[in-house]
């Protein structure tokens, strides 16, 4: 897929949005950047509107693409594991992803999973600050090197950094789009990288033991 220029998705956001379902609903007419052409549809966050943690990934998978919601492929199934092990009640979680749209390439008849570029992350940035608009967690796990990006900076180091709760810092991302400063952060890896690691259950216990300090913290540990 060729890269374009992105305009962004300013324009396609509703302005003062007061609840989550309107951007949802908004969020399907989004020309932001140029990977809503193939993909099927555009795959927005859900969960609980007053989630305590807030998880974002990179960007939805094929699986994703095909049914409209975030981490439900195979990643979603050991992301749902880690945190069930962690100990998180996950109906305290909102989950959503730095790039709403999947971008990938074809080979054959497979759709191949692309890592988004700067541009398709700055394209889709809106939407993201226009959902922290309306949440309020206590903690946003950020998931992978793209959600680092995103929200963290380009400066961020998950593999440095990971497992560590941290003040929202002060190096993110223009921090001013994201009304959290009384909130926590913490990094981890991505749960596609366990799927993709040689020994998968040492990165399945690296990836439970970084939500045990999430849900510790909620528990006020």
């Amino acid at each position: 897929m060729a890269r374009t220029a992105a305009p962004g998705a300013q324009e396609f956001v509703p302005d003062a949005a007061r609840d989550l379902d309107t951007l949802k609903a908004a969020a399907p007419g989004c020309r932001g950047c140029e990977l809503y052409e193939p993909a099927t549809q555009v795959v927005f966050g859900r969960g609980d509107a007053h989630a305590r943690v807030v998880f974002v990934g990179e960007q939805p998978g094929d699986v994703e693409d095909r049914q409209g919601l975030p981490f439900v492929g195979p990643a979603g199934r050991l992301l749902r594991e880690a945190v069930d092990a962690a100990g998180i009640d996950p109906s305290s979680v909102y989950i959503t992803n730095a790039v709403k749209h999947f971008r990938f390439q074809l080979r054959g008849s497979r759709r191949i999973h692309q890592t988004p570029d700067q541009v398709h992350i700055t394209a889709c940035r809106p939407w993201l600050v226009a959902e922290f608009a309306l949440l309020r967690p206590e903690i946003v796990v950020v998931l992978g090197a793209t959600a680092a990006k995103a929200l963290l900076g380009p400066s961020f180091r998950v593999t440095k950094e990971r497992g560590t709760l941290m003040p929202w810092p002060a190096s993110a991302q223009h921090p001013e789009d994201f009304p959290v400063a009384e909130c926590r952060a913490l990094a981890t890896i991505h749960p596609s990288a366990v799927l993709r690691a040689d020994n998968r259950d040492v990165a399945f216990d690296g990836l439970v033991d970084d939500l045990k300090v999430v849900a510790g913290a909620l528990a006020g540990a």
